[in-house]
């Protein structure tokens, strides 16, 4: 196994979700791997929390990857929210995306959660993809 993809995987993300234009029309540059300090636009993507497990195989080292992304929203209702995971969806779900290092197998979405939060005036929903990665 090894971890040393997951900067990598990041990246890739961050760069395919970052740079779409469906993604952009909705949320602007409003794509954060941390949030910045200070006030946060009103809808806003976040590249999350990761978990990986070794997935090596006889060609060699390999990993599996659950990370998440979040769609996060002070609009009411979850219908914005959706529209932007949506679009994070198509970026993602089977994308072939370029790695500095190692090699992207598969990705593929996962599940979604959609939760009310900041006492139900805002929503948020993370979406969950799982990506198979060989380092080389």
């Amino acid at each position: 196994m090894s971890y040393a993809v997951s900067a990598a995987l990041q990246s890739a993300v961050f760069a395919a979700v970052a740079s779409d234009i469906a993604v952009s029309d909705a949320v602007g540059d409003a794509v954060y791997d941390a949030l910045p300090s200070g006030a946060v636009p009103s809808i806003y993507v976040s590249i999350g929390p990761e978990t990986v497990r070794a997935a090596d195989d006889k060609t060699g080292d390999g990993a599996e990857h659950r990370f998440v992304v979040s769609v996060v929203t002070e609009v009411p209702g979850f219908f914005a929210a959706k529209e932007v995971a949506g679009h994070v969806c198509d970026v993602l779900h089977d994308a072939d995306l370029s790695l500095d290092r190692g090699r992207l197998v598969s990705l593929r979405f996962d599940r979604a959660r959609a939760v009310k939060i900041d006492k139900g005036t805002g929503r948020r929903i993370d979406l969950t993809f799982r990506a198979r990665t060989e380092d080389n």
